[in-house]
């Protein structure tokens, strides 16, 4: 068997006649809707929880969207079933929200939560609390105030990383940076 060839489609010129490709074009799929000649590219159930597929044009999906009714193929059980589900869902996370797993606003980022927290303030501390905490710790653990105390040049240091945290965030929601 030889061995394979370019094909003759590459480059320019091309070098092969342009009607002659001998490739048919795809079938495109039309619109299931009676007498619409536009693509059908948006699937649309026939019924709940069934496989079948309706193949809409954006204009009829949109028309089939807006009388859809999930609900309307259930019975009332299980319509009510389905609701409870859903709303099992929404209550868990407003049960989430309730025990606070996240802290302040979701404004901050868990850096500047943690710079907070080491300068003990709020969630929702200002600028001037911010820096009236971190004038108050680096003056109380200034290596020339404490000289040869590891711990406070270290606490010293991580007061100084803190601020500088929550002083560029503060300048990248002024629009400073």
């Amino acid at each position: 068997m030889p061995p394979q060839r370019r094909s003759n489609d590459w480059g320019f010129p091309r070098w092969r006649p342009y009607g002659a490709s001998g490739r048919a074009p795809e079938a495109q799929r039309l619109c299931d809707r009676e007498g619409c000649a536009q693509p059908g590219n948006c699937p649309a159930p026939k019924a709940p929880n069934k496989p079948d597929r309706w193949y809409f044009c954006e204009a009829h999906a949109a028309e089939y969207n807006k009388n859809w009714n999930y609900f309307d193929a259930l019975t009332d059980e299980e319509a009510a079933e389905q609701e409870a589900r859903e709303q099992q869902g929404a209550r868990s996370y407003e049960r989430a929200k309730h025990w606070a797993w996240g802290e302040g606003d979701g404004s901050r980022s868990r850096a500047e939560l943690d710079a907070l927290k080491l300068f003990e303030l709020p969630v929702d501390a200002d600028e001037t609390q911010v820096k009236a905490a971190h004038r108050r710790m680096a003056k109380a653990n200034h290596p020339d105030l404490n000289p040869g105390d590891s711990e406070a040049a270290t606490r010293f240091q991580a007061a100084q990383a803190a601020y500088e945290v929550l002083r560029n965030a503060a300048e990248r929601r002024a629009g400073v940076r």
